[in-house]
């Protein structure tokens, strides 16, 4: 027994440790020669072994590099739970002074269409056109690839698209306009995402509820609305045709620009339809014999030219990096907006038919400066061009105004006389509207009746200088040369720019810069810009308000303004540039201030028109629709001239 312990003793002595196996291994690995090292093993040797073994080395390097190339194509990917409205940061609102919608601009959108509230017609131009096998294929039609890459191989160019709707639905769905390669992989994922998730009929329901239809519409109830004037559930045959034909190129195909070449795409649709046997061809003929009726309000009507307006405006207040969506609430009164729609629409195509007259224009503020209505033209569905604020036309004897203040402020007076006489100046030698002369004249008498050779020599007696200096003063920014003609009205000025140097004697001769926003607000309600009030110190003096204010009264009452009387008091003045090519009335209540310009665009003569007629006509008849009701307030700064006048006749030297 002692002897058995001895040997278990011994043995626990002699036997090494854990760590001094560990360092005699390492000591016994470095001592051994280089050519005995352990061998690592490599590829196989044989053919069938490499293969296998450099499949599973590619396989698994394939599978990692799939795998980061998809987590790289499907970041920032939406889900369909949080898409946002197509187009939301573009989308502008713009509202009327009592904050009722006007119009939208950029992104229009408005009611989400169940598949069963879309009609059948619809449906059907839309496959028709786009895909007619839609219901058959997956997110990708390879028989529509490989026609289409025929058709684009014999033209040589690209002619033909081959896209499916669930892949333009992904595009529009998700993506921006830019074309990479990885544009084109994530639009893949896309279809095939969609298709996996969705069923052909939520497919279709989203396409059509999505897809941009010109004109600033996405879906089509927005579209329905912006052309027809009607919900999207209630879409005729034509109708449905017209829209489905607009997808493929919305800004060219649009009707309210090119209505010719939207109706012969729409026959195009028609004819598919048949072909595809989703109508009869006697459905097509129908349709193709009675097109879609576009109404002459359709995308806003003539309003679109003052909600045009008011969005160019906008970046120079909130900045051109600003994004929406925004909503902006104007100054503009829908009852004067319609009053001055309906007095162009009236005198322009009627009596101004006859007359060679095509368009014009009305703008109509408030003493302030504020827009209460601006008409660009008769038709704004036939031109955008706003001539309220874009046709530059000369102003003939409405610029009269500014000759005669710069006259008064320089020592002349209502009763000065002045001879009506032939006038010579550097050659240039000015007549009367009837080539006649009146001899001696007052000047309030001159003005009335619009006498060229006495506005002549008032500008050279106050000066050219000091006549294009009152203009500035009153807020007209741009240049006028200092030619002797001057004095007539030579100088082109836009409504806007003409009617807003009436609004600043109304104004208590302060300068009056036109304006139509007063607030911007984020689509969420965020406070961007709100318009602070602001009243500009008086550049004219009492005296000179006063006189100017009684020879502008004179000739509405006597002179060539008679026709714009509107029973109540008003100053105005008539304006008719050389050959007839331009006829103006310009004038104001004690509320309103109006601006009427007609003539043509391609600056032809009219056929005699003047100042105090059609523009008179157009002046009086919107004027006295947005006065009903309110008190016939005289004119500021005229009774207390009566006044004046008396004190001055007391003490004068000269009475």
């Amino acid at each position: 027994m002692a002897t058995r312990k001895k040997r278990k003793s011994a043995s626990r002595k002699t036997k090494p440790g854990l760590l001094s196996r560990l360092s005699s291994s390492l000591s016994s690995r470095r001592a051994k020669p280089a050519g005995k090292a352990a061998k690592v093993k490599g590829p196989p040797k044989t053919k069938v072994g490499k293969f296998f073994y450099w499949s599973a080395v590619f396989s698994v390097w394939g599978l990692v590099a799939l795998s980061l190339s998809m987590f790289y194509f499907t970041q920032g990917l939406p889900t369909l739970e949080t898409l946002p409205p197509p187009g939301a940061d573009k989308r502008i609102e713009v509202r009327d002074a009592g904050g009722e919608l006007l119009a939208v601009h950029g992104a229009y959108f408005a009611d989400t269409l169940a598949y069963s509230e879309i009609p059948d017609t619809m449906k059907a131009a839309i496959i028709a056109i786009e895909d007619q096998r839609f219901f058959d294929h997956g997110a990708i039609e390879f028989r529509s690839i490989l026609r289409a890459a025929w058709v684009n191989l014999k033209a040589m160019r690209a002619r033909q698209g081959a896209s499916t709707i669930t892949q333009q639905l992904a595009k529009n769905l998700f993506l921006t306009s830019d074309r990479t390669l990885k544009r084109k992989i994530q639009e893949l994922l896309l279809a095939y995402r969609l298709e996996h998730e969705l069923s052909k009929e939520e497919i279709l329901a989203l396409y059509l509820n999505r897809v941009y239809f010109g004109s600033g519409a996405y879906g089509i109830d927005a579209a329905a609305r912006r052309y027809f004037n009607h919900s999207g559930q209630n879409l005729s045959l034509p109708e449905a045709a017209l829209l489905a034909g607009l997808v493929k190129a919305p800004s060219n195909y649009t009707p309210l620009k090119n209505r010719d070449t939207a109706f012969a795409r729409a026959s195009l649709v028609l004819m598919a339809m048949a072909d595809g046997n989703f109508i009869s061809e006697s459905e097509a003929k129908g349709a193709r014999q009675r097109p879609a009726h576009i109404p002459g309000n359709a995308g806003g009507g003539n309003i679109r030219y003052f909600t045009d307006w008011v969005v160019d405006q906008i970046p120079g207040l909130v900045g051109d990096g600003a994004a929406g969506p925004f909503v902006v609430y104007t100054t503009l009164d829908r009852f004067a907006q319609g009053a001055a729609d309906k007095a162009l629409a009236k005198t322009l195509l009627g009596p101004g038919a006859s007359r060679g007259v095509s368009n014009g224009a009305i703008v109509i503020l408030s003493p302030d400066g504020a827009i209460k209505a601006m008409v660009g033209g008769v038709a704004y569905q036939k031109s955008q061009f706003n001539r309220a604020t874009q046709a530059r036309r000369q102003t003939g004897s409405a610029f009269k105004l500014i000759v005669y203040l710069a006259g008064l402020e320089a020592g002349l007076k209502p009763d000065t006389r002045m001879v009506d006489r032939p006038v010579t100046i550097d050659d240039w030698s000015p007549n009367n509207f009837d080539n006649t002369f009146r001899g001696e004249v007052s000047l309030r008498d001159a003005f009335a009746f619009s006498l060229n050779t006495v506005a002549v020599q008032v500008s050279e007696r106050a000066g050219r200088g000091r006549v294009i200096e009152m203009a500035t003063r009153l807020g007209y920014e741009e240049n006028i040369p200092p030619h002797p003609s001057l004095a007539l009205g030579a100088h082109e000025m836009t409504p806007l720019a003409l009617t807003s140097l009436y609004a600043a004697l109304a104004n208590g001769g302060r300068p009056t810069t036109p304006y139509a926003i007063l607030e911007i607000r984020t689509g969420t309600g965020g406070l961007v810009y709100r318009r602070q009030p602001f009243e500009a110190a008086p550049v004219l003096k009492a005296k000179v308000l006063r006189r100017m204010t009684e020879i502008l009264v004179h000739a509405v009452e006597v002179g060539t303004g008679r026709r714009a009387k509107i029973g109540r008091p008003i100053a105005g003045k008539t304006g008719t540039s050389q050959d007839f090519r331009d006829a103006w009335f310009v004038g104001y209540s004690a509320d309103y201030i109006a601006g009427v310009w007609v003539g043509n665009d391609d600056n032809s003569p009219t056929k005699g028109v003047t100042g105090g007629t059609l523009p008179a006509d157009i002046w009086a008849d919107a004027m006295q629709d947005i006065h009903t009701g309110l008190p016939p307030n005289p004119l500021p700064h005229l009774e207390a001239e009566d006044e004046k006048s008396f004190l001055e006749k007391l003490f004068s030297k000269d009475r």
